[in-house]
């Protein structure tokens, strides 16, 4: 008689990804000519869940070079600036985002800058990033299950030691030498 069993595993069971643009603004000390470089580090990240939906907060810093004075000076200056990103999962029917499910998050293309421009004495940029959100949770895997071992007696079959003892008996331990005896 086959039956069904219920396998409670861990499992993606949500999974969603967004690209996010932002503009940020940074005042230099010295009033900028031109922008010489806006390159972005230290970006760190984790996901969240409130009332079921899914956040990523996060933090980089980034770090203008510019040439001040006629362009005949440079310097640079940096700032930290955080995010808070509501991201697009689908997750499962039936399902709900508790705190026992865990949240993975993984940065699918840098934050980089893709347009710098000075305005006023100020440097504005706008960042570009890419993040993938995965939820792990618990679910359940059925299973078709059979109680009957006459179902798996084929795979069982008991190996008739006399069909052993012939096999054994008719290896020949000297084939090697007879055939490079007949060969010369």
């Amino acid at each position: 008689m086959a039956y069904f069993k219920e396998i409670v595993t861990k499992a993606v069971i949500g999974k969603g990804k967004r690209v996010t643009t932002s503009t940020h603004l940074i005042k230099p000390q010295n009033k900028p000519d031109t922008v010489l470089g806006c390159w972005i580090i230290n970006h760190s990240f984790n996901g969240k869940s409130i009332n079921n939906d899914v956040y990523v907060d996060g933090k980089y810093d980034v770090n203008v070079w510019y040439s001040y004075d006629s362009d005949s000076k440079t310097d640079v200056c940096s700032d930290t600036f955080t995010y808070s990103d509501k991201m697009n999962v689908p997750i499962v029917s039936n399902t709900n985002l508790t705190t026992s499910k865990e949240i993975i998050v993984n940065s699918l293309s840098d934050p980089n800058v893709v347009d710098v421009s000075i305005k006023d004495g100020n440097i504005t940029f706008t960042v570009r990033k890419e993040l993938g959100v995965e939820i792990v949770g618990d679910t359940k895997v059925r299973v078709n299950v059979s109680d009957d071992f006459d179902d798996y007696q084929e795979i069982y079959d008991e190996v008739n030691e006399n069909i052993l003892k012939d096999i054994d008996e008719s290896i020949n331990e000297n084939y090697i030498k007879e055939e490079n005896t007949n060969q010369e």
